[in-house]
């Protein structure tokens, strides 16, 4: 968890803090506990969770970090939502999200990668 977004700096220093410093622990944290470092911290309960969705995106479905923030802020924020989409849909959400935020690189999801996720969620969810 040491290349999180420079927006992720105060839930990164107050994770670090708390001794969590894995993926897999952040996935398991409790609301108690994401409660408490929102008081005792600096941290944004909005980006604690958020950071705990993209954990279980990433623990769960063996995503890269950066492909389930990109599923986190297309829309996609679990893996039942993910089962439920379609290839085309996925794809549409995600270069809809790339375009709006101007990158200007190729876009990171195609069908193919579209397809895997997919089946990888629905197989997690059945």
């Amino acid at each position: 968890m040491k290349d999180l977004p420079q927006t992720f700096r105060y839930e990164q220093n107050d994770l670090a803090a708390a001794g969590i410093d894995s993926w897999p622990d952040l996935r398991d944290l409790s609301d108690a506990t994401l409660s408490r470092l929102v008081r005792t911290g600096r941290s944004s309960a909005r980006n604690l969770h958020r950071l705990r969705g993209m954990a279980v995106l990433v623990c769960d479905l063996e995503l890269a970090p950066q492909d389930a923030a990109l599923l986190m802020h297309a829309g996609i924020a679990s893996a039942s939502a993910l089962a439920a989409c379609t290839p085309e849909r996925l794809v549409r959400q995600t270069g809809r999200l790339e375009r709006s935020l101007g990158s200007g690189r190729r876009a990171v999801v195609d069908l193919t990668i579209a397809q895997h996720w997919i089946r990888r969620a629905r197989q997690l969810t059945n």
